[in-house]
């Protein structure tokens, strides 16, 4: 038997969850348990006798690579032949928690509980997530464990084979050997799972001719491209019927059904069925335009006491969460509760963030045999099975969960509300039913990214050095609204509810400069508003990466200083930020950032990881903002895989772009402005500029990247902006009042 490792120990997955697309082989499975002439190695990987190798991946896979990285990394230490590679997702477990992200997530919820118990908590609870960029960090080293254990098990079953000492074999391209002599994996693995493992194992990465480090092509590319891969609107079963929902106005309080025009939706064509819920209603037909048809014509009526979204009760709560005190969030020195002497000020604001994800939220669900088998795009599987369960009166072991390949999500899978309806329809329908909630649906009842004010100020000396750092931000406790929301059922999340009020770990992340003030204090100023808030990529270093890094350029250009030159003399504690703030400033062939030049820098540290933007722009001659160029500097340790690194940051910085310069939603009696992709003026391949990215070569531990481009392309525009014409932008996004 395979022993001393716990990391070999098949964790304890309940039953009722099954896996999800594979890349290789795609079909859906129970678990990792093997099939016929497969072997499994633990609990991250089996071994067929024909050679393939199937990894397990507890992150979901929405577009970031990580069904490529996290697999990369088992093979480099397995020394596998990586055309031999393929995934499958994991079963939530123990073994696959991750509590980095959900510190990330809920940390700001649950501040006042011990980091050690709720890791502790996290990980009994077998909480799987993807978010936070924390895929690699959090996996990387239980990853390469995993790959050299079944290194060493596979040389021991092969030395035994030619009678020499296991430390004297080695492995490569899916071989072991033993100078000219070499065995596959596939014909070692059965006899392999028999022998144990030593105490300390041989871990080898950074090794010359290794995978890690290299761009291998991604896993999930092919099928992607050729359209092999299912996404949850792909999938079909025997006599399944399509549904779509309209829910009451966007805000805080649920909305009650009034009233529908069941006779006017039966007489289109297609339609089978209206289901009505007392805060929602769905039309089921036998195609999905015949439901959207129908929806149309049923013309639903709700009724909302209260807590309705407005744009002018979201700037007024927001305002008045000044006049309360500040909770104190990070403190410095000898920092002034209020300033005197040469102080500088500046306040700035930040609207609703909108995911605007491709993919809509959608379910497929089947109730069957007494039990409900779901198809979900989901960050958070297990989560989402218990609330599917809940909301049909069933216990969670009689729920089946495929946690789907994402069409994109930018955090807004982490949210369950059309997994619940699929569940209660599938249940109330008696078969097969696939739910796709509308663009405009998804619009109205995003869980935004929460809207933020900052009032910044900072005590100078006569030569324009910072003596005195203050930050006080008004915004919604992000990370409370998702612990309540996500984990409300959770034991150690109700026993914190009635504890008094900290600063929102959640809310305040990014709020700290990188840089080194004699004295600073943040404050947050909690904002009670009519909107639903959630996690949107970047987190809240979107807004607080903004504000400080406006308000450091505008620092240096009142100090008469060069912005980098007056950063990089702040930043002797962090010399890799440096790096990246000359490296991006050589290769943007940064001008100093003078009046009429266009050009603005910005950087900020995250996740383990730095980064530095040059960025040119200008206003263009609608009033718009016109991004010419972008070149990124960027530090994040050992890159498993460069191209997905890039890949990642250039994906930031488009959606940093996006939310930086396209519209956000303003809302009357709660109902947006906004209700398709077009309104949202994304920009498009001709709007797209120039970008660059560098990574920095590095020996340190992997950090985070998907987050990264996100948060420091918004300063960088805005510090352009302000360049080129002298009027410097203070709101996000730029044509915001």
């Amino acid at each position: 038997m395979i022993s001393r490792r716990t990391l070999l120990v098949t964790g304890g997955a309940g039953a009722g969850l099954a896996l999800a697309w594979a890349v290789w082989p795609r079909h859906y499975a129970v678990d990792l348990a093997p099939e016929r002439n497969e072997t499994a190695i633990g609990a991250w990987l089996k071994i067929a006798h024909n050679g393939r190798i199937t990894i397990a991946v507890p992150q979901a896979e929405h577009g970031q690579g990580v069904y490529t990285t996290l697999p990369q990394i088992v093979a480099d230490e397995l020394g596998a032949d990586w055309r031999t590679i393929g995934v499958e997702a994991a079963v939530p477990g123990p073994t696959y928690a991750n509590p980095l992200a959900a510190a990330a997530l809920f940390g700001g919820g649950l501040a006042h509980v011990p980091d050690a118990i709720r890791r502790e908590h996290w990980v009994r609870s077998g909480l799987v997530l993807t978010g936070g960029s924390t895929s690699v960090r959090m996996f990387e080293a239980p990853l390469r464990e995993a790959g050299a254990a079944a290194r060493v098990l596979l040389t021991k079953a092969a030395a035994k084979r030619w009678g020499v000492d296991w430390e004297q074999c080695d492995t490569a391209d899916g071989f072991v050997v033993n100078g000219n002599r070499r065995l596959r994996f596939g014909e070692l693995a059965a006899e392999a799972a028999g022998f144990d493992l030593p105490e300390e194992l041989p871990l080898r990465f950074g090794d010359e001719g290794r995978l890690s480090g290299q761009s291998l092509p991604r896993l999930d590319a092919p099928a992607k491209v050729d359209g092999s891969v299912n996404f949850t609107a792909d999938v079909r079963l025997a006599d399944m019927v399509f549904a779509t929902i309209a829910q009451g106005p966007a805000g805080v309080a649920r909305s009650r059904l009034v009233r529908v025009d069941k006779p006017a939706a039966d007489r289109v064509r297609g339609v089978t069925g209206v289901v009505e819920n007392p805060h929602w209603v769905a039309v089921v037909a036998n195609t999905s335009w015949a439901a959207i048809q129908g929806l149309a014509a049923l013309r639903p009526r709700f009724e909302t006491r209260g807590g309705l979204a407005d744009s002018a009760a979201i700037d007024a709560g927001l305002e008045a969460a000044f006049e309360r005190p500040g909770l104190a969030f990070a403190r410095q020195g000898e920092a002034a509760d209020e300033l005197a002497g040469d102080v500088a000020r500046a306040s700035y604001a930040i609207g609703p963030g909108v995911h605007a994800s491709l993919e809509t939220p959608c379910a497929t669900a089947w109730w069957h045999s007494d039990r409900l088998e779901l198809w979900a795009p989901t960050q958070a599987p297990g989560l989402a099975r218990a609330a599917a369960a809940r909301a049909i009166g069933v216990s969670e072991q009689a729920v089946t969960i495929h946690p789907m390949v994402i069409g994109g999500s930018f955090g807004r899978a982490l949210d369950h509300e059309a997994v619940e309806q699929a569940a209660i329809l599938a249940a109330t329908l008696r078969r097969p039913v696939q739910l796709l909630w509308t663009r405009r649906e998804a619009t109205l009842h995003d869980r935004f990214g929460a809207p933020a004010r900052a009032r910044m100020a900072a005590r100078l000396a006569s030569d324009g050095r910072i003596l005195d750092w203050q930050a006080r931000i008004a915004t919604p406790a992000t990370g409370a609204a998702l612990t309540d929301r996500l984990l409300g059922h959770d034991a150690l999340a109700r026993s914190t509810m009635f504890l008094p009020e900290r600063a929102d770990g959640y809310a305040m992340a990014g709020a700290v400069p990188p840089y080194a003030f004699p004295a600073a204090s943040i404050l947050h100023h909690p904002a009670d508003i009519p909107l639903t808030v959630g996690h949107l990529r970047g987190g809240a270093a979107r807004a607080n990466a903004f504000f400080t890094e406006c308000f450091i350029d505008e620092l240096a250009h009142r100090a008469g200083t060069e912005p980098m030159s007056y950063r990089i003399g702040m930043l002797g504690h962090d010399p890799q930020l440096a790096r990246c703030l000359s490296t991006a400033a050589a290769l943007g062939e940064w001008d100093g950032g003078a009046a009429g030049t266009g050009q603005g820098l910005a950087c900020h540290a995250m996740a383990g990881s730095r980064i530095a933007l040059v960025a040119e722009a200008q206003q263009d001659g609608s009033g718009g903002v016109k991004v010419d160029r972008i070149v990124a500097a960027v530090d994040c340790g050992r890159a498993i895989n460069p191209d997905v690194v890039r890949q990642q940051v250039e994906g930031g910085i488009l959606l940093g772009l996006a939310l930086a310069t396209g519209r956000t939603p303003r809302f009357t009696a709660g109902l947006a402005d906004t209700r398709t992709l077009g309104d949202l003026r994304l920009p498009r391949l001709a709007d797209t500029p120039e970008i660059t990215i560098e990574l920095i070569p590095s020996r340190g531990d992997p950090g985070g990247v998907s987050d990264l481009g996100v948060v420091a392309v918004a300063p960088a525009i805005a510090n352009a902006l302000a360049a080129a014409a002298g009027n410097r932008p203070r709101t996000l996004p730029f044509g915001a009042s």
